[in-house]
């Protein structure tokens, strides 16, 4: 019998039991053949000889058998293809499911589903569709549930235990806090089977993060039980540990919330810096302003906005943004929200000292000489910020708390570059040479006057094509339009500012007025 692949990464759904389907009377299917049992991620449809290379495994497959020659075949092909399921249409081709196809999907084990004539397949599609949707619906309200009731243990006077219990409760599962050496802090739960919990302890050294390269979330099966451990963080190397019977949709995720919770909770005392921040975090909360809680972040900057994405164009978790937010050295992150797939880190900007006298080569000062004036400390620079791979970056500089909107505008605009280029990393340079010699102000004065015949869309879409050099394609990359709309959008800038664009006084100039607005 074929070895099915490695299933696919499925849709953004939990798969559908093929005993749903089967349960919905107005479509009259009939398995005839195969397992009882079988998850659904797709619906396809295809009357070709071998459907094999445009499956991507865990569709159930609708076919009249208009080419059916070889059942065998056919059947095995599906199974390698790792297929779901088959739905056998009768009539006009077939008046009844052939024979051999039975027995081949019993040799194989691929569930045979007879499908009626008055069902079209159209009907069976937007029911899994359906299906699909309703079961998207209750994982989201039983997610929202879970994430409530750890919220509320997190609040009790003893958090950590309580956020174990209630997620031992949420999981149906065994819950453990481990340190790094595999020692129980603290559990909830029944206890599995000896052997299941040592397998479980193993994984825990697996993430726990006493070596670098550690990963931050690790998973096994241990005969029907399901283990999972997570790193914490807070530099302590604990680890979170669940063993589950079954492995449900939405469990990922409510280990998730237990993971940023419980970081929270054990993490060892804050410094004053921290402690500082948490409560202007908490100020802003319960209705302060930000600038009411600025003194309680330092000095009024400077602070680096950064925007990132994974490379691959996958949305990162909370647990993968917040190990970003570590390896760049901050814990104010923003995993972003549904459907936005960026990360933003928050970080302070370094200041650039006036080097000590004697030091650089200088000549030290004598005794009864006079001094030299002071010099003035530097303008700020933003960290250090190396490239991370499976990350694209986009670094704003270095600004006040009262700018960090204008930082954030700038970070984005960054990534949208890196992105465009196809380059790790891109960093918003500063005003410099002879644009800083303008007072800031006449500066945004004039470019507002000059752009004032430009929306915001336009803008962005002129700074976004000057920025690449007038690159259409490059453009609607970076901004996820049609190249078309792209050329759309520069003709129009031209004829509301009436210039030339090909000018390239006139592009220096509208670059000028686009950096400083």
């Amino acid at each position: 019998m074929p070895t099915p692949p490695a299933p696919s990464p499925g849709p953004p759904a939990p798969p559908i039991p093929l005993a749903e389907l089967l349960a919905s009377k107005e479509l009259g299917l009939r398995r005839i053949a195969g397992p009882a049992e079988a998850d659904l991620l797709w619906v396809h449809t295809s009357e070709m000889a071998d459907p094999y290379p445009y499956l991507l495994g865990g569709e159930l497959l609708l076919s009249a058998g208009v080419l059916l020659t070889d059942p065998d075949r056919y059947v095995a092909r599906l199974v390698e293809a790792g297929a779901a399921a088959l739905g056998f249409g009768v009539r006009p081709v077939y008046e009844a499911v052939p024979e051999a196809l039975i027995e081949a999907c019993d040799r194989y084990g691929l569930p045979l589903l007879e499908v009626p004539p008055e069902t079209p397949f159209t009907t069976i599609a937007r029911a899994v569709w359906r299906l699909m949707a309703q079961a998207r619906h209750r994982e989201l309200r039983r997610v929202t549930r879970a994430q409530q009731a750890l919220a509320t243990a997190a609040a009790r006077p003893d958090p950590v235990p309580a956020v174990l219990h209630q997620l031992a409760t949420q999981l149906s599962g065994r819950a453990v806090l481990l340190t790094a050496r595999g020692e129980e802090v603290h559990a909830a739960g029944r206890r599995p089977h000896p052997e299941a919990a040592a397998a479980l302890a193993r994984l825990a050294r697996v993430v726990a993060r006493e070596r670098p390269g550690s990963p931050a979330s690790a998973t096994d099966t241990h005969g029907d039980t399901h283990l999972a451990a997570y790193a914490l963080g807070g530099g302590e190397g604990l680890v979170l540990s669940l063993a589950t019977r079954g492995r449900e949709p939405g469990d990922h995720t409510v280990a998730g919330i237990a993971v940023v919770l419980l970081s929270l909770l054990a993490a060892p005392h804050q410094g004053a810096d921290a402690a500082d921040r948490s409560a202007a975090l908490v100020r802003l909360l319960l209705g302060a302003t930000p600038a009411e809680v600025a003194p309680l972040l330092g000095p009024d900057g400077p602070w680096t906005v950064i925007h990132a994405r994974r490379s691959d164009g996958t949305t990162p978790d909370a647990l993968t943004a917040g190990a970003l937010g570590a390896s760049l050295g901050s814990a104010l992150v923003d995993a972003g929200r549904e459907g936005d797939e960026t990360v933003r880190v928050l970080l302070p900007a370094t200041t650039r000292e006036a080097p000590p006298q004697g030091s650089d080569g200088e000549k030290p000062r004598q005794p009864g000489e006079p001094r030299e004036p002071e010099k003035p400390r530097q303008p700020p620079r933003p960290p250090t910020v190396p490239p991370h791979p499976g990350w694209t970056l986009g670094v704003s500089t270095p600004t006040p708390l009262s700018a960090l909107t204008t930082a954030d505008t700038r970070a984005a605009r960054a990534l949208a570059h890196a992105e465009a280029t196809r380059t790790p990393l891109k960093v918003d340079a500063p005003v410099t040479g002879l644009a800083a010699l303008i007072p800031p102000d006449q500066a945004a004065a004039h470019a507002r006057t000059l752009l004032a015949p430009l929306t915001p869309p336009l803008a962005d879409t002129l700074r976004c094509w000057l920025s690449l050099h007038g690159s259409w394609d490059r453009t609607a990359v970076a901004l996820s339009v049609h190249r078309n709309t792209v050329r759309q959008r520069i003709g129009r800038c031209a004829e509301l500012l009436d210039v030339d664009l090909n000018d390239m006084d006139v592009r220096t100039e509208l670059w000028f007025a686009l950096r400083r607005e």
